[in-house]
């Protein structure tokens, strides 16, 4: 089955995304106190972890395109339970956690744009899902797209 162009798009754009985050610029540094330095950290570990976890409950479904694998199953327990694009998240976090960490502005900035970036490519991938997976909707209304729904939880 050939990959849409509008995927290769969407992850062309992340890739791109994340080379350029990694360019090391001075511009916008800023310092922290150690509490926040170490914040920072934190969420970076826990990105990492969500990343990790989502991607051993994947298994061979797993794609860095937004279309579904074929023969995938609609994976809702897990991490999945919380969110329903936690990789996105995990990697949401792991930008955002280093950027803090380092003190980077500039990092901060193309964090910003990734989660921009991850907006657009679930909302494309969730309407993908949607004719796929009719059960979708509930999974949609009841679970948060990058962080839980705590409404009605208990």
């Amino acid at each position: 089955m050939a990959v849409p162009k509008k995927d290769k798009i969407f992850v062309a754009l992340q890739v791109l995304l994340m080379l350029v985050w990694f360019i090391p610029v001075a511009a916008w540094h800023f310092e922290l106190s150690n509490n926040l330095h170490g914040l920072g950290l934190g969420f970076a570990v826990i990105g990492f972890v969500l990343v990790l976890m989502a991607f051993v409950q994947l298994n061979s479904a797993l794609s860095p395109f937004p279309s579904p694998v074929k023969g995938a199953k609609l994976i809702t327990s897990g991490v999945f339970a919380f969110a329903r694009h936690p990789i996105y998240t995990g990697i949401i976090f792991m930008a955002f956690g280093i950027s803090i960490w380092l003190g980077s502005g500039y990092k901060m900035l193309i964090s910003l744009l990734l989660y921009l970036l991850f907006y657009f490519k679930s909302r494309y991938e969730e309407k993908l899902l949607l004719k796929i997976f009719p059960e979708y909707v509930f999974y949609k209304r009841n679970t948060g797209r990058f962080f839980p729904k705590f409404k009605g939880r208990i």
